[in-house]
């Protein structure tokens, strides 16, 4: 990727391209990666730039599939199937981590935050599929690679989720302690 020019860069991805990214061949083991399902919350990327958008500095627009067999309307809640708000923030976060990733920043992603959420609507079994769309605010490379977004998630073209401010990182320092010394882990 970071031979490739702002131009040759994809602007589309679809599934089994994000689960290579979860798997580091995509992008490679050093670059930021995408969870693997179950936790993976993105079927497709429909289009992702690093121009245009509210800010005028990058969107992305993306789906995750509906379907009745999903892991989470098993049990939340028993009888009342909805998806957990989280889990659509959680979306959110591994675009912009991947918006990261994509740009070309290298290390360990890591949500940091959103400033403001609000949700007005949920997601049932029976919707088709949801739809994010996302407003990169800020972007920066150093001292590391942060970016800022603003976030909307829809269902049949309704805004019910928004999220303003959210927030993460890529860090290149960071270590898994195997549970023997938290102090290793410098985030």
């Amino acid at each position: 990727m970071d031979n490739l020019s702002k131009k040759e860069r994809k602007s589309t991805f679809s599934k089994k391209e994000l689960i290579e990214v979860g798997l580091g061949k995509l992008f490679g083991m050093d670059r930021g990666k995408l969870p693997m399902p179950p936790m993976l919350m993105v079927d497709r990327i429909l289009h992702i730039s690093d121009k245009g958008g509210k800010y005028e500095k990058g969107e992305i627009k993306a789906e995750l599939d509906i379907a009745k067999s999903l892991w989470f309307f098993d049990c939340h809640f028993k009888s009342d199937p909805v998806m957990p708000g989280c889990l659509g923030l959680d979306g959110f976060w591994q675009l912009i981590g991947f918006f990261l990733t994509w740009t070309g920043g290298r290390g360990k992603g890591r949500a940091l935050g959103v400033k403001d959420l609000k949700f007005k609507g949920q997601v049932r079994p029976y919707h088709n599929k949801i739809t994010y769309q996302i407003d990169i605010k800020k972007f920066i490379t150093r001292p590391t690679h942060m970016v800022w977004g603003d976030a909307v998630l829809k269902v049949k073209d309704k805004a019910i989720y928004f999220a303003k401010d959210l927030q993460v990182g890529l860090f290149e320092s960071l270590k898994w302690d195997y549970g023997k010394d938290p102090a290793l882990d410098p985030f």
